[in-house]
């Protein structure tokens, strides 16, 4: 038999708020994270401005050590960890270090520091003089494996890339870890970290990001007629998940069940979605047939909804093809309105919003979006401009990355 999956810690480092109430605060009341770049200087590049970090020095998290040999990402990750670990209430070092496992999220790596490395290689007229950091910075799966080294877990340690499906897809893997009954917790969740010149180039190259540089405040426009592209942000969301006995027996705070998941691929095209959502079509289908639930039975859907013309439709198109004709009760909000596009970390983060409308009962809103694109289905209840206080006991958090990979996980109350 599969055992259930509860999720009892959680962990945020984002754009509008450095820990999860000041950013759950923020995210109710509408407060967005956009403006101007201060990382770099954008005054060349078609977009100027993006979701950074605000008031944060990792100093106060990190020892001078583990900053030396870490990305921003891999930072970014113990950070938001570290605060999930805590608010789970759990000592870890009661139990076998084999039954807690860490499976983390990434598109990217460490970009930031291959770009700075390899600058000053072309800066020094090709002269190797590279840090011994250098490799083991890059690397994708060193915020799995520092979690890991930081708190001593054992059990089962790699990251996922799907794009930005990333942390999603390691979303899965945590609940199918635990609940085959591998492991009895798994630190989750996903970190980026890709605010750099050269990361921040190649998707204004590919213009898939907001340009209203006059503007930056409302760039983000999820479904929008006014929308021209997604809002670069960066962070780490966080979740500890726990097998549901092993939770109760040593009376855990819950915050939520997760009941399904799952992933497929659209075949399509290398940047864009389906333009039907065949493949979101079926993942959602999927993902609500393992929590046995219906599309009418959730209360709140977090789409991707990244606020590019595209994507929107498809993915708007897919939940309607579910959903049928007639207006649904079923809340849609896009909170990428406000922290922007976390890439490989988006998952997590929603993730997180989704499990805390559950906890407080609160839809939060969808902000800068003034008139809906009449090609967006008109039966869907998409929540605009203020939250909204209701029941909320099943939530679905939708992601989608380049590539074709749909992923989406569903949750409920226990």
């Amino acid at each position: 038999m599969l055992k259930r999956v509860v999720i009892t810690g959680l962990g945020v480092l984002a754009p509008n708020g450095n820990d999860v109430n000041t950013f759950w605060n923020n995210i109710v009341n509408g407060k967005g994270g956009a403006a101007p770049i201060t990382r770099f200087d954008a005054s060349l590049f078609r977009s100027k401005f993006a979701c950074e970090l605000k008031d944060y020095d990792v100093t106060k998290h990190l020892d001078r050590n583990d900053i030396k040999r870490t990305d921003l990402f891999t930072q970014y990750a113990l950070v938001a960890t570290d605060q999930a670990i805590a608010d789970s209430g759990f000592e870890f070092d009661k139990m076998s270090p084999f039954d807690v496992g860490v499976i983390w999220g990434s598109a990217q790596g460490g970009m930031h520091t291959f770009e700075e490395q390899v600058t000053e290689y072309i800066a020094s007229n090709k002269q190797p003089r590279f840090s011994p950091f250098f490799i083991p910075k890059v690397l994708i799966n060193m915020a799995a494996g520092m979690i890991s080294i930081r708190n001593g877990y054992m059990g089962a340690n790699y990251t996922t890339v799907s794009a930005c499906a990333s942390s999603n897809t390691a979303i899965m893997d945590a609940f199918d870890q635990i609940r085959l009954g591998k492991v009895k917790i798994v630190i989750t969740g996903g970190s980026e970290a890709g605010i750099t010149e050269a990361s921040y180039g190649g998707y204004c190259s590919l213009k898939a990001m907001s340009a209203r540089n006059d503007d930056p405040e409302h760039g983000s426009r999820p479904f929008d007629i006014g929308r021209d592209g997604f809002v670069m942000g960066e962070g780490a969301g966080a979740l500890v998940f726990e097998e549901y006995e092993h939770a109760k027996a040593r009376g855990a705070k819950i915050y939520a069940e997760i009941a399904g998941a799952a992933m497929t691929g659209d075949a399509y095209h290398m940047t864009a979605t389906h333009p039907e959502g065949i493949g979101a079509t079926r993942a959602i289908k999927m993902a609500l047939d393992e929590a046995k639930l219906t599309i009418h039975d959730l209360d709140y859907i977090n789409p991707h909804a990244t606020s590019t013309h595209v994507g929107d439709l498809s993915e708007t198109k897919a939940i309607a093809a579910l959903m049928g004709k007639e207006k649904n009760n079923t809340y849609i909000s896009a909170t990428k309105s406000m922290t922007g596009h976390l890439l490989g970390a988006a998952g997590a983060i929603e993730a997180i919003i989704s499990i805390l409308a559950m906890r407080d009962g609160i839809v939060p809103p969808t902000i800068n979006t003034v008139d809906i694109d009449r090609e967006i289905p008109s039966n869907l209840n998409i929540v605009l401009k203020e939250a909204i206080q209701t029941k909320v006991k099943t939530a679905m958090s939708n992601t989608f990355g380049f590539g074709g990979h749909n992923g989406i996980a569903v949750f409920k109350a226990v």
